[in-house]
């Protein structure tokens, strides 16, 4: 994986300005149902945030990016899963790996709307659940209200240790 990171952690240092563009599109796809699973997404972020640290590119712009890339993304899933419902599970690749679908409607079915929230935090739950949440008719509103405020837990989690905690070694080294 080392090999896909650092050129884009590269990319990132060298050309700063595609910063919040480039976290947008990492969140989407991480939260995107299924390609979540296919991408490095949350060791970009990562490391992202240690370079928004270390290299002061400024962390809102690319705080708020990621907000609205992990929010869109789950919409996208959960609009998916409400839109086809009981057919999602006869498309690819759900199709190849049912297992998938029965654990998170499982854990949709156990937490509810906690679910969703808190979902979002475990990599593989994060690509299924709001699909779940979808085909099992969750209301639009309480879905919004988990999704968003995740989103915006879940970027402050991803991108602020390593922006506060590079910023917090530069102080110390002072």
């Amino acid at each position: 994986m080392q090999e896909y990171v650092q050129p884009m952690l590269d990319f990132v240092r060298e050309h700063r300005e595609f910063a919040a563009p480039f976290v947008f599109f990492l969140a989407f796809g991480e939260s995107l149902a299924l390609v979540s699973l296919l991408i490095p997404a949350t060791v970009l972020l990562w490391g992202i945030g240690a370079l928004v640290g270390a290299s002061g590119i400024d962390f809102w712009p690319v705080y708020f990016a990621a907000v609205l890339g992990a929010g869109l993304g789950d919409w996208v899933s959960y609009w998916l899963g409400y839109h086809y419902h009981d057919r999602i599970a006869r498309m690819w690749p759900l199709s190849k790996n049912p297992d998938l679908l029965t654990r998170g409607h499982a854990f949709f079915e156990k937490w509810g709307w906690p679910g969703v929230f808190f979902g979002r935090f475990f990599g593989p739950l994060r690509a299924i659940v709001p699909l779940v949440a979808g085909t099992c008719q969750m209301s639009h509103m309480r879905f919004q209200i988990a999704n968003w405020s995740s989103a915006l837990a879940w970027s402050a989690a991803t991108l602020g240790p390593g922006a506060a905690g590079f910023t917090a070694l530069m102080d110390i080294a002072k």
